[in-house]
């Protein structure tokens, strides 16, 4: 049972004081508990197609007041337990995600003022389509100049990114002026995005190409000001001074920050959500993009809800895998792993589960090798790294990955580490080998660091120190409580991309598909996939 059903359940029993003297419904107890995981995963309830309750538990609670069906929420106000269609939620958040929701909508269904004219929108399509867009890709562009809310989704390779900087470069046609702003959950991830709306510029005409170049890009939280304890300095009262803000990887976007966002939004503001609604969910309480891809809600969008289906990138066997997933079958098949051939870029591998596999500690090992080696050859400039060298050791970074779903156990992350450093693994980071990738693991708005940031031990002379993107070089004392990242779990991996992937399916309890498709969907050009021998 979850640590939290005990304080759940005599929660709902003082909320309640008349029924203190009689028994709790048989069956409840289980119900409890189960909610009470469902909210440390980061879900904000059960879904009764799932996890269907004893026979009769839902009645019994109806009965005794404390559930309540979403459509009659305001005859029932004592109710603590909500059904929505085929879930069931604590009514605290069931009510902060309808808000949410609401608010999203809305904004979906709100126009721009003054309206685009329909030969500025035919001229903006003409654009899109001489730019390769497809139809899909060009509903986008429209969408974005005629409504102040845009959700744009797709799987890896459907052009999200080429679509995001058509629909900016025509949105900054109609206004040369538009405070634009681009933000994901993770420095990793902002930073790619960045990175790609770079790229993506160059074929525009020079002063749209130079103003995408510059546009600014974080994460959420130092976009929001955070303070901790879901605390932001932007907010209502102090809204972001922006026009127009781009959000990428929504699928790690859990409703707190949602909800922090919306709050922060100026009054006439706009906002493009991107994502993949086929990832994992946030580990924070609330998966805002999977909620609102719900068919309902989808229908109230309308076109501002946009879904890119046509894959341009070759992925091969990676992308094979991932359309399995994203189709429902809830697992990988083993006769469809059994026909993968050498030319694929997916290799299936079986290895005992009781030790980690020799092949993924040999790959491990050489990418240790070369970082170790790269980072010892770095030429440096008083406290500056040679800017070159520099970048071409932090790209190394992204050669290589394993990703496991867990920390602890013989397929995870920690005893990678162990396997990787040994007893060093143990010691404050200025004790680990050079070249050792480094994972931050708190936000530091100081430094302009945010949990998820990976660095690289570098050494200046004698003295250690962590290198990170942009050429910043921190002591390793600034950076207490970080960890190795050779490996990652699954959920940290998110918003960021490898070329190669090691990725490690022990056998758990409950194999979330979304877990396997996010680990596979990060490389770029090979997946080694290990499974445990039957």
């Amino acid at each position: 049972m979850s640590s939290l059903a005990p304080a759940l359940l005599d929660s709902l029993q003082r909320l309640l004081p008349r029924q203190n003297d009689q028994p709790l419904p048989q069956g409840l107890s289980a119900l409890v508990s189960a909610l009470a995981e469902a909210l440390e995963r980061g879900d904000l309830g059960l879904d009764l197609r799932a996890e269907p309750p004893a026979e009769g538990v839902l009645q019994a609670l109806q009965s005794c007041g404390w559930l309540v069906e979403a459509e009659q929420l305001e005859r029932q106000p004592e109710a603590v337990l909500v059904r929505d269609g085929p879930w069931l939620r604590w009514r605290r958040w069931h009510e902060h995600l309808q808000d949410c929701i609401t608010q999203v909508l809305a904004l979906g269904s709100s126009a721009i003022d003054p309206a685009p004219s329909a030969s500025s929108l035919r001229a903006a399509r003409q654009r899109a389509e001489a730019a390769g867009l497809d139809g899909r890709q060009c509903d986008a562009v429209s969408a974005l100049l005629e409504r102040r809310l845009v959700l744009l989704t797709g799987g890896p390779g459907t052009g999200k990114t080429s679509t995001v900087v058509q629909m900016l470069a025509a949105a900054l046609r109609r206004n040369p002026e538009l405070r634009i702003a681009l933000a994901a959950p993770t420095g990793k991830a902002s930073a790619r995005l960045g990175e790609a709306v770079q790229a993506g510029s160059r074929s525009l005409e020079p002063p749209l190409a130079e103003q995408l170049r510059h546009l600014p890009s974080g994460t959420l939280h130092r976009l929001l000001e955070a303070q901790g304890d879901n605390r932001f300095g932007r907010n209502r009262r102090h809204p972001l001074e922006l026009d127009l803000l781009v959000i990428d990887e929504l699928s790690m976007v859990d409703l707190p920050l949602m909800a922090a966002l919306l709050a922060a939004m100026p009054a006439q503001g706009q906002l493009l959500l991107v994502g993949d609604p086929h990832q994992l969910p946030p580990v924070g309480p609330g998966a805002v993009l999977e909620e609102l891809c719900r068919a309902e809600r989808l229908a109230v969008l309308g076109k501002a809800a946009v879904e890119l289906r046509t894959t341009y990138r070759n992925d091969g066997a990676i992308a094979a895998l991932a359309e399995q997933l994203r189709q429902g079958s809830g697992a990988l098949e083993r006769d469809w792993l059994s026909k993968l051939q050498a030319p694929d870029n997916v290799t299936w591998l079986e290895s005992p589960r009781q030790r980690l596999p020799e092949l993924l500690l040999e790959r491990l090992r050489q990418q240790q090798e070369q970082l170790q080696h790269q980072a010892s050859q770095l030429r440096w400039s008083g406290d500056e790294p040679d800017p070159a060298q520099s970048q071409a050791l932090l790209a190394q970074l992204e050669a290589l990955i394993a990703l496991s779903p867990i920390r602890q156990g013989a397929w995870g992350v920690e005893a990678i580490h162990r396997a990787l450093l040994g007893e060093l693994v143990r010691r404050p980071l200025q004790h680990w080998p050079l070249g050792t990738p480094v994972l931050n693991r708190q936000n530091r708005p100081e430094q302009g660091l945010a949990n998820g940031d990976i660095g690289v031990i570098v050494h200046n002379g004698s003295e250690p120190r962590v290198l990170l993107p942009s050429n910043r070089v921190l002591h390793p004392a600034q950076l207490s409580g970080a960890e190795p990242a050779f490996a990652l779990t699954v959920h940290k991996s998110q918003g960021s991309q490898y070329q190669g992937v090691l990725l490690l399916l022990p056998p758990l309890r409950h194999q979330d598909p979304r877990l396997i498709y996010t680990g596979l969907t990060r490389a770029q050009r090979e997946v080694l996939l290990f499974t445990p021998q039957l």
